[in-house]
């Protein structure tokens, strides 16, 4: 609220208040702006103290339809108004707020706050073990990071008491008796709304109830809550829209979410960019990019991330007969098929698929980019097989694309790569696993065990070259980003090109909800949070950013480290013709899972999949009117991308060779 000078009202004043139908329990708890112009206040009640700012600016409607900014039919008590407000035909009362300029507010119920509140902040929310024990406390500088150690590192009871201490702590400095409505905010045709803080250029129209929340709008990244929506002990970040019906209990939503058309939730976590849809999500951890869109799609006690859930898709958290106390991990960028059912506790690993009905509680982590599909009650693993899809490189590219974050300040920490060392470490798991396998129950088995799924001969074989093709990949992507246009005249300074700049970032890497990151960094960041080195919510925010800043440099110490060992050289004996070798099998690469990709989108204008094009027509038809629809193979613009991407990469490839050689 800007700094108003304020008086109080003269006798002349009352006087032409009371003629315009106004009243007061005591005038003199009434003060207005120098400068207001009392004609625009009309059949208005006020009780308590209540501060009334200018009225010189007026609305412009849809329509076209101007009403002039003031106070009309409305009780206000302990109300402070900003200049230029409307208030119009509010039914019930608005009490204990101070309401910024410009704000717009007609045809609503009830605005109250009736006793301190900290707005939603504090508020526990159960995800992933309903009956509890992994209770989240939501505020509104929440991030996916703070949310996931507080809720996965139940083991370190120490960082988990330290940051819901450092949540408490927020709440209480957020707890007021006067609620806050931001400059520019609308609201119309709204019911009950109590114990909401709602920040500036927020939108609410013909929501059903507000109850015990805060709405974090901003001139950058408004918020629109819609129709219908009942939210109650909630934090909505800046950025989002909630609309048709939606409903939500104890629940976060993040910056740039899309919840609508009567999704439910409660008890669960929605962070940067998700999407809830027609389903039910009941004590989710709903990482960055989750989205569900189907009706009949139930997601239950699960943590997620990058994840598109498919019509139908559900889990139970129900193994045994004592409640719902079970809870499963799709890791970044795992996918659900229509109809699938993932009985809990169950891990599935990273860009995997699941496809039916899967009861034998899996554990598929170190096995990223794979398919796991029931076929008569068992389930089989078919390793890798997702680093040939065209949808999962079709995602990995989507993602930043569709990060539509406004706000200046972004809560999560997002790395949206798809090869990267949290993904790698676990292939390289992957793979030294199906050689395991292979050697100790024979090249010749029809099928191995592994956690509680099949992998038939085939798969194995094939997973274990899929692979070897990732990581050759991604440590020659790391060593040609290393070496580009650096001309090493000689081993010795390649060598000293190609030493890491810092010791962080070797050993074991972790995805904290979006944030790929050392596990040793992670480590000292919670010590550093124990010891009261990070004191609050905004300094633990902050570490987090630095950690996501550097992870390129902490990359290349982790792709370093395993390119020596993988390719079985020394730091000290490197050369530029081990380099190049290096560089060439990395071409190779490139080129393998490139045409794999482009055959799998060719499948999309394979003959079956022009059934149902030229309705009444001959074979002719059927291809023009799919063309027409469709478009040509060699025309589209992913087929297009991946014929360029080849080539680009060979050409990146052999121009890094030739400064090697010394002809660069």
């Amino acid at each position: 609220m800007k700094s108003t000078a304020y008086r109080h009202l003269t006798a002349d004043d009352v006087q032409q208040l009371v003629a315009q139908g106004c009243s007061a329990t005591d005038w003199q708890g009434v003060t207005v702006a120098n400068g207001i112009d009392l004609r625009q206040v009309r059949n208005a009640k006020f009780s308590g103290k209540v501060r009334l700012g200018v009225f010189e600016k007026s609305f412009t409607m849809p329509g076209g339809l101007e009403k002039h900014s003031g106070i009309n039919s409305a009780t206000l008590h302990n109300v402070t108004i900003g200049d230029n407000c409307l208030i119009e035909n509010i039914k019930n009362y608005i009490a204990n707020y101070e309401i910024e300029e410009d704000s717009y507010i007609e045809n609503v119920d009830i605005i109250l706050v009736d006793k301190p509140t900290s707005f939603g902040n504090g508020v526990e929310a159960s995800v992933l073990i309903e009956t509890g024990g992994r209770e989240v406390l939501i505020h509104d500088r929440l991030t996916a990071h703070e949310a996931y150690i507080e809720a996965m590192y139940r083991h370190r009871p120490d960082i988990v008491g330290r940051l819901q201490e450092m949540a408490r702590r927020y709440a209480e400095s957020k707890t007021s008796d006067v609620g806050h409505i931001g400059r520019a905010v609308t609201i119309v045709d709204a019911g009950y709304i109590k114990n909401v803080w709602i920040g500036d250029y927020c939108k609410i129209e013909g929501t059903g109830r507000l109850k015990n929340g805060t709405i974090v709008s901003n001139e950058h990244a408004p918020v629109h809550i819609g129709y219908g929506v009942v939210l109650d002990d909630f934090i909505i970040q800046s950025g989002t829209c909630i609309e048709d019906g939606t409903m939500m209990s104890r629940c976060f939503v993040g910056q740039n979410c899309r919840m609508g058309h009567t999704y439910s939730a409660s008890d669960s976590l929605f962070f940067s960019n998700c999407q809830g849809e027609n389903g039910e999500a009941c004590a989710i951890f709903a990482g960055p990019f989750t989205v569900t869109h189907h009706k009949s799609t139930l997601l239950i006690a699960g943590m997620f991330s990058f994840m598109n859930a498919g019509s139908g898709s559900n889990q139970s958290n129900h193994m045994y007969k004592l409640g719902p106390i079970h809870q499963g991990h799709l890791e970044r960028g795992a996918k659900t098929t229509s109809n699938s059912y993932i009985l809990w506790p169950a891990r599935v690993g990273a860009f995997s698929l699941v496809m039916g009905r899967l009861v034998g509680n899996i554990d598929s982590t170190d096995m990223p980019f794979s398919y796991l599909i029931e076929d008569h009650g068992s389930t089989f693993l078919a390793p890798a097989i997702n680093l040939k899809s065209v949808g999962t490189i079709r995602d990995s590219q989507k993602w930043p694309k569709r990060d539509g974050r406004k706000d200046p300040v972004r809560l999560d920490q997002i790395n949206y790569n798809l090869l990267s060392p949290y993904t790698m470490q676990k292939a390289l798991r992957g793979l030294r696993t199906l050689e395991n396998l292979r050697e100790t129950c024979g090249p010749t088995s029809d099928t191995y065990a592994y956690r509680n799924t099949k992998i038939t001969n085939s798969a194995l074989c094939r997973g274990i070259k899929l692979y070897d093709i990732a990581i050759t990949k991604f440590l020659g992507n790391s060593v040609i980003n290393r070496v580009e246009d650096k001309c090493p005249a000689s081993d010795e300074e390649l060598r000293t090109i190609l030493a890491p700049d810092s010791p962080e970032g070797s050993g074991e890497w972790v995805d904290i909800s979006g944030l790929i990151a050392p596990k040793q960094m992670i480590e000292r960041l919670i010590a550093d949070v124990v010891s009261g080195d990070i004191e609050d919510v905004l300094a633990l925010n902050a570490r987090f950013e630095a950690i996501h800043k550097k992870y390129y440099d902490l990359e290349w110490t982790w792709a370093y480290e395993i390119l020596l060992d993988y390719f079985g050289l020394d730091a000290e004996t490197i050369t530029r013709q081990d380099v190049i070798d290096i560089i060439e099998r990395w071409i190779k690469a490139v080129k393998f899972i490139d045409e794999a990709v482009y055959a799998d989108a060719k499948k999309e204008f394979s003959l079956s999949s022009k059934t149902g094009f030229g309705a009444d027509g001959s074979k002719f038809d059927v291809e023009a009117d799919f063309e027409q629809v469709r478009g040509v193979f060699e025309s589209n613009s992913f087929v297009k991308a991946v014929v360029e991407h080849i080539a680009n990469k060979s050409t990146l490839g052999q121009k890094v060779i030739s400064q090697l050689k010394g002809n660069g």
